[in-house]
């Protein structure tokens, strides 16, 4: 079956995730490169997964505890070689790596962790970092684990709130 898009051949799919891989700023788990990577009808899952493997026997790509990140050799090949990608293609895989990549650097300054205490309950430490230092930093007890985990979820997807309230309350008359 003839496919349509641009990228057909194994190699410009072993650039295309190069490319993808390159841009971003921390490692990601396979079913998140493949969302970013098949973003041209031409590759299929098959020939994408093969390039993978192939890219780490040729020491391109790594896996790490189920993340994969490109190497500084991938980064020196992929540079190289990324002009060769077609431009609609880089355009599609530069906005859709952007994207993710500013959610990556967001919940890189969001820490939400659960700990249980010795004599009973929990302890959620929650803290918002702005990049140049941490702006909120705080402990709450919670006698459940369900109640702990809904609190650093809910911080986690809304940290910024929280601190726009946390300091609204606090700079009342």
């Amino acid at each position: 079956m003839k496919r349509f898009g641009f990228i057909h051949d194994k190699l410009d799919i072993k650039i295309l995730t190069l490319f993808v891989l390159n841009r971003l700023g921390s490692a990601v788990d396979l079913d998140t490169l493949t969302e970013l990577v098949l973003c041209d009808d031409g590759i299929s899952y098959f020939d994408f997964s093969e390039c993978v493997a192939e890219l780490q026997k040729t020491d391109h790509i790594r896996a790490e505890n189920g993340l994969f990140h490109i190497t500084e050799k991938g980064i020196k090949n992929g540079q190289i070689t990324e002009n060769s990608i077609p431009y609609t293609v880089r355009r599609m895989a530069e906005e859709k790596a952007a994207a993710l990549s500013r959610i990556q650097q967001r919940n890189a300054l969001v820490k939400a962790e659960v700990t249980p205490r010795e004599n009973g309950g929990f302890t959620v430490h929650l803290s918002l970092d702005d990049g140049l230092g941490e702006v909120l930093s705080m402990e709450l007890y919670t006698a459940t684990e369900p109640h702990a985990t809904a609190m650093t979820a809910r911080f986690s997807k809304q940290a910024e709130e929280v601190y726009g309230k946390i300091l609204a309350l606090l700079a009342e008359a």
